[in-house]
This record gives structure tokens, C-alpha cells and sequence, in this order.
């Protein structure tokens, strides 16, 4: 089948916050791309790989350089004319773009370098003010700092971003009321959102903003099971924390304003990845997912593009997923594919198309429709029919379904994605290593495979320092959407019997960091041979799967020579909200 690219001559334009520009008229699209520094710098760096993203029907930009120590490089001194070259291509280009509010001039004294300039909030404020009116008409959205709190000073609070935000929202709207404020964090940190907003950012925002790299990287690892439910969890743990703390703000759009899979994994890795990431935040209702990043820049070989400009498979998967979704995707539901395999379908411009994979770890398996159906790989955009397709672990899509397949879609829309089991009514989840069972529901993540995620995409500033011990991460199911106290218990011995051995048990809690050490602290693990049972209850669990993970023992480099026989978490006392 040969591929038609989507080109934007005459279409109307989307914002990246998600939304329509206004006098727009249409829905918005949920394709959108975000360039590292050196490629968001100028006109010039801009032209040298916007061309292919408009080519293939990618409409919206997160951000060109506009920090404040470019634009006011001296105390009341503007400097514009790199960004006006940029802005006026960019709206020639018909791509929507939105702005990065982030720096700190040198000569600002009274800020440290790296750190938010709450101390010169009236510079700030007269920075975002100066670019809010040279922007208006040509911007709408706002994106308060980068990843806090990363950037931050190592003192600074939620309550400083607070400050930033407040400022930051007044001086938006007293040039436009109609311009929109986008909240930040890191990764998937909710609860650092959440500490934000309680500290003084309620109603201060039109948008919430998250990177859920870590998130993304355990979905295109292939090997955890439950990695799609977690995926499809971020937007309903924005929702579950908005309506507790700022319940005038739960449905505001939430925004990846950067994701992406470095394509050292290999090109087949990031390409899968990329069409998973895309087709899971489109069925969350994630209302633009700007990928990291266009074109190899200053972050690695992330980019749909090299250094050289030549196109990656993960390229040509996005131009054959919007080719067959279309610009403005209208989602259908999900269904399970022979009972367990996942499938997000979607009324295309050619009519209903499902994207579909393996569950983990099933590599492949057979399929049997009762007529032949279209299978389109995204990689290649080649395209064969048959009614018995085998599914891979890569996504396939599928064209002319069944009616029945179409209506079990359909009948699942709105409700959440369980994979193959639903453990919400389950009382206790387990992993016997002895005896080699499990209630499943409970699983474990490589520890170097998450530090790797943590170096690969943005190094120690974004985990603050690496985990180290056996990271576990529980179904979203198991706690029905809220949080309640839990009780977890493992058996452990040393491996040599008078070599020392411990740990710390840290969980997800509302904290700044979004991690709490459980009560007693340091474990450590008997001298001798026998197992030994620890059971700690712990009365506040806030998952939010911010690094892919729920809780970890937490060891150090001298002390992590023990050995799991079993552990379990169990739901004590009543849920809530």
C-alpha cells in the first residue's frame, strides 16, 4: 500500500497545550514534536528538519528559544530578532508553537545560578510580560520551567515553584486572558505537582505537563507485563490528584511535552515505542504528545532524524500512524485481541483501524478472524491480507475488522485498561521466588535498566540519585483508582551468613521527591542462614508509578548481599480518594 503523507496546506492549526487556536475551528491533534537546545536556537536551525515533520502531518512545536538570558541579555536590554525570525517561519510553516518560560540571567544577582528566580520575581515577571506581548496572536501556551524540580536550587520547595507559577499566570493573562499557563514536572512526579498546587498554584494553570521517559521505557523493554496498564495510568493519576487538590482544574489538558526512546536501543526499539507511546497517550486522552525529539541534537541519537537528516524507522512509523488515524484521531475503545493481547482502535479517513501487539511476554501468536483483514506494518508501510495475521511484540495495524471486533472496542471506551487481569477486588498480591509462583499483579524491574533510563535521558539531575536494590511495581487495578494503607512483607537471609546485609524500604508518598522511607528505617538482615520475615504497614502509599515503580528495597554498595525468598502486599484499613 502506498503511503499518502498528510500535509498541512490550508489546515487549521492546533495548539501544543492541546487545544484549537482560536477562530481555528477543529479539533486539535495529538501529533507533536519538541527539539533539544541547539536545534530550537534560530530560523536557520529550526528549517533544517521542521520541513520533514510538516511533511508527514506533524502540526504542532513544543518550544523555540526564548530564555530569558537570550532575550534580555542585559538589565531592560531586549534582544528579539532571533525569535522573530523563528516565530514568523514557524507561522509560515503553518506549525503550531508553544513557549519554555526558563533561565536566569547572569546578571541577576540575586538568584544563584540554577535556580528558580524567586528572589527577582519582578524581573521575571517583566520578562514574561515583554515576550507575552511580543508573542500574542502567534503563541498561546506557556510552559512554566523545565522538569521541576530539576533546575531548582537544592533548597528551593514546591512553594518557590509556587511562586514562579503565580507570578508567571498574572503577568500571562494581564496581556491575554485567553493565553494559557502550563504546569510542570518531571517524569511522571504528580505528587510534586500536587505539593505545587497546595502551595500555592491552585487555579494558576490551563494545562498540566509531565516526561514520562522511564514510564515509556518499560512499555518498549517488552518484558513487564503490566508496563501498558501503568502507561495508561499517567493521565488518570493526573485526574485522581486535580480533583483532590484542585478539583476547578480536573479536567484541564494534560500534555507530554517531552517523550521519546533513544534509538541506541536500537531503531526497532524506538519506533515500536514510538507508535505505543503515541496510539496508549491518544486513548488516555493525553491532548499532544511531543516527542523528543526531531532531529539528533544535543541529547543523544533521540531524534526521528540523525545528525545527517536521514529519516529512522521510528520516522516512517509516525508518518504511516497518522496516514491511517489521521491528523485529528477519533478513538473507538479498546479490546483484548484472543483475550489478552492489547488493541486501541481508531475511526480513520479510511475507515476503522486497530493498532495492536503482544502482551508481554508472548512473542508472537496467531490470530483468526472469520475474513481476511488488512495487517499494515508501521515500520516498512507494507501491507498484505489475511484471516489468520500473526501478532509480534511490534505493533501491527489492522484494517477491515469485523463488526463484532469494532462493537467490543467500542463498549470498552471510558472504561480503564486492565490488561488480562483486573485485580481491583484482590485482597493480596505475592511473588513466591521458592516456589516459583505469583499472584501476578506484582512485578519486579531491573534496577540498571532504570538507572539507565535515568542517565540516558537527562542524567542525575532528573532521579536526584539512582536507585539502587529490587524496584517492584503493583497493577494500577489492585488499588482501584485510589490509595489505601498497606502491608508489605518479604523473607530475606544473607547470602553469606556473617557478611552484613540490609535495607531501607522506600515507597511512592506525597512527598517533595515523591519517595518516604518507612517507618523504623534501616533493616537489617540477621546474620545466619534461616529466613527471616519483615512486615511493614504503612498507612499513606500514594502510586503514582512516577519512575515505572512503586516501592524498592533500597540498599547501599556494601549491603545488598541478601537474598528474596517471597513478598507480598497486602490491602489493610479502607481505600480512599
Amino acid at each position: 500500500m502506498a503511503l499518502a503523507l498528510a500535509g498541512l496546506a490550508g489546515g487549521a492549526q492546533a495548539s501544543p497545550c492541546g487545544q484549537p487556536l482560536p477562530g481555528a475551528g477543529t479539533a486539535p491533534s495529538p501529533f507533536g514534536i519538541g527539539p533539544s537546545y541547539v536545534n530550537a536556537r534560530s530560523r536557520a536551525d529550526l528549517a533544517r528538519w521542521i520541513p520533514a515533520m510538516t511533511a508527514i502531518g506533524v502540526s504542532t512545536l513544543r518550544t523555540t528559544n526564548a530564555y530569558w538570558h537570550v532575550v534580555e541579555p542585559r538589565p531592560g536590554q531586549w534582544n528579539w530578532q532571533a525569535l522573530d525570525e523563528a516565530t514568523g517561519w514557524l507561522a509560515g510553516q503553518n506549525v503550531a508553537f508553544g513557549m519554555l518560560l526558563l533561565g536566569n540571567p547572569g546578571w541577576n544577582t540575586l538568584d544563584k545560578p540554577g535556580t528558580l528566580p524567586v528572589n527577582h520575581l519582578a524581573g521575571w515577571t517583566a520578562y514574561v510580560t515583554q515576550l507575552a506581548r511580543r508573542l500574542r496572536g502567534k503563541v498561546q501556551c506557556f510552559e512554566v520551567w523545565n522538569e521541576p524540580p530539576n533546575g531548582t536550587g537544592a533548597t528551593q520547595t514546591p512553594a518557590d515553584y509556587a511562586r514562579l507559577v503565580q507570578a508567571t499566570y498574572r503577568a500571562i493573562k494581564a496581556v491575554d486572558p485567553q493565553m494559557r499557563v502550563g504546569l510542570a514536572a518531571k517524569s511522571a512526579h504528580v505528587h510534586y505537582l500536587d505539593l505545587v498546587i497546595r502551595a500555592g498554584a491552585r487555579n494558576h494553570f490551563d494545562y498540566v505537563t509531565l516526561h514520562p521517559y522511564e514510564v515509556l521505557d518499560q512499555v518498549a523493554a517488552s518484558s513487564h507485563p503490566d508496563a501498558e496498564a501503568v502507561y495508561l495510568n499517567l493521565v488518570p493519576a493526573v485526574r485522581r490528584m486535580l480533583a483532590a487538590a484542585n478539583p476547578q482544574r480536573q479536567d484541564v489538558p494534560v500534555v507530554f511535552t517531552e517523550l521519546g526512546i533513544t534509538s541506541a536501543k536500537g531503531n526497532a526499539v524506538q519506533a515500536s515505542g514510538l507508535v505505543k507511546a503515541y496510539v496508549m497517550g491518544i486513548a488516555q486522552g493525553v491532548a499532544n504528545i511531543q516527542w523528543f525529539e526531531g532531529r539528533d541534537g544535543d541529547s543523544g541519537p533521540l531524534g526521528l532524524l540523525d545528525a545527517q537528516g536521514r529519516q529512522r524507522p521510528a520516522y516512517r512509523a509516525l508518518a504511516t500512524l497518522i496516514d491511517h488515524l489521521g491528523r485529528q484521531p477519533a478513538y473507538v475503545g479498546w479490546l483484548l485481541l484472543n483475550g489478552r493481547h492489547p488493541a486501541f482502535v481508531f475511526d480513520g479517513p479510511r475507515g476503522p483501524v486497530a493498532v495492536a501487539w503482544t502482551a508481554a511476554p508472548v512473542a508472537s501468536e496467531p490470530l483468526a478472524f472469520p475474513t481476511p483483514v488488512t495487517v499494515v506494518d508501521p515500520l516498512t508501510s507494507s501491507a498484505s491480507a489475511s484471516p489468520t495475521p500473526t501478532l509480534v511484540r511490534d505493533p501491527l495495524l489492522l484494517t477491515d475488522l469485523p463488526a463484532s471486533v469494532l462493537a467490543k472496542a467500542a463498549s470498552n471506551r471510558g472504561k480503564p485498561f486492565r490488561g488480562d487481569a483486573d485485580y481491583a477486588t484482590v485482597t493480596e498480591l505475592f511473588i513466591d521466588y521458592e516456589q516459583g509462583t505469583t499472584s501476578g499483579g506484582l512485578h519486579t524491574l531491573g534496577e540498571a535498566a532504570v538507572a539507565e533510563s535515568v542517565r540516558t535521558y537527562g542524567g542525575s539531575a532528573r532521579a536526584g540519585n539512582v536507585p539502587g536494590g529490587h524496584l517492584f511495581v503493583v497493577h494500577p487495578s489492585f488499588l482501584a483508582g485510589g490509595h489505601q494503607p498497606l502491608e508489605i512483607t518479604v523473607e530475606v537471609r544473607r547470602n553469606a551468613p556473617q557478611v552484613g546485609a540490609g535495607f531501607n524500604l522506600k515507597y511512592e508518598a506525597a512527598t517533595a521527591t515523591g519517595f518516604k522511607t518507612a517507618a523504623g528505617g534501616w533493616f537489617t538482615v540477621p546474620p545466619g542462614t534461616g529466613w527471616t520475615r519483615k512486615t511493614w504497614r504503612i498507612s499513606d502509599p500514594r502510586f503514582v508509578w512516577q519512575w515505572g515503580y512503586n516501592f524498592v528495597l533500597d540498599s547501599d554498595g556494601v549491603h545488598h548481599q541478601y537474598a528474596i525468598r517471597s513478598i507480598r502486599v497486602r490491602k489493610i484499613g479502607k481505600s480512599g480518594a
